[in-house]
């Protein structure tokens, strides 16, 4: 179903015209009773996601998890480098 709507009248139910549009219906905006622009609802374009797509293609070191101790260090506010650091701890 296609509704013609003038300038005014779109800008002022904009919102209820999306709603219209959300539940598949076309509106035309017109101005001067000339058409100049169409509202159509957008088709879905993504794909459901599937569960396992990258198994056997990404590959993680054994140590990611691993927090090294100086960067450990450097969060805590115990890094001795730090030229911020004037050893107080909060």
């Amino acid at each position: 179903m296609e509704t013609t709507v003038n300038t005014y009248e779109a800008k002022t139910h904009l919102s209820r015209l999306l709603e219209r549009v959300e539940r598949g219906e076309e509106i035309i905006i017109a101005r001067a009773g000339r058409p100049v622009a169409r509202l159509v609802p957008i088709a879905n374009q993504r794909k459901p996601r599937v569960p396992g797509a990258w198994k056997g293609r990404i590959w993680m070191a054994p140590d990611f998890d691993e927090l090294p101790e100086d960067i450990l260090a450097a969060f805590e506010g115990d890094d001795p480098d730090d030229p911020l650091n004037w050893g107080n701890k909060p």
